[in-house]
């Protein structure tokens, strides 16, 4: 679908929190990056920006990271799609799903937050709750973990084998959403793998 598109992968600044679950949208987000061979660069909507095409003549991307706190990623988030002139229906989040399996991608356009503080603050920034998201699963604790804890954590060992794939799928997903729509997307990462 021809336009610009945003793409915000959601997350924490700095080495701390860079592999943790919390910042999987952000790696995302370096994924679709590298594929194209970019480097994403200072903005002054408080985040990093990579602008770039979904593939030669079709749309542009800007690819972003905000550099802000994840609870408080509304405002670089807001002011990108401002400054790029881009409506929320072409904001693409990308971020961390407790309530979704680990390795599994889910994709949907609106609807409430779920308790994702981020994606919370956004909506709340943007106006409207009606933006695409790429919801990449990180599963829930286990035991007795706090959840906010859980996130905050690095990927375990077997997790991380899995990582690049799941990495690798969410970009594909965000790809797909913006060439094919929605719904082409949901039909194919919603399906059981093969």
């Amino acid at each position: 679908m021809a336009g610009t598109w945003l793409i915000v992968g959601l997350g924490n600044p700095g080495p701390r929190y860079e592999a943790t679950r919390h910042n999987i949208g952000q790696m995302v987000i370096d994924e679709l990056a590298a594929r194209r061979g970019e480097t994403l660069r200072a903005h002054k909507a408080n985040a990093r920006v990579a602008e770039t095409w979904l593939r030669p003549g079709a749309a542009k991307l800007v690819l972003a990271k905000p550099n802000s706190f994840m609870n408080v990623s509304g405002g670089p988030v807001s002011s990108l799609a401002k400054f790029y002139d881009v409506p929320a229906e072409r904001v693409v989040v990308v971020h961390d799903e407790l309530d979704i399996p680990f390795d599994t991608i889910k994709l949907k356009t609106g609807g409430g937050h779920g308790g994702h503080n981020g994606v919370r603050d956004v909506a709340k920034a943007l106006g409207t709750p009606e933006f695409p998201r790429v919801r990449v699963g990180v599963g829930r604790p286990p035991g007795r973990q706090d959840p906010a804890d859980w996130v905050l954590d690095p990927f375990g060992s077997a997790e991380r084998t899995q990582l690049p794939l799941l990495i690798g799928d969410a970009a594909d997903a965000v790809e797909l959403l913006v060439e094919d729509g929605l719904l082409a997307a949901q039909q194919k990462h919603h399906a059981p793998r093969a």
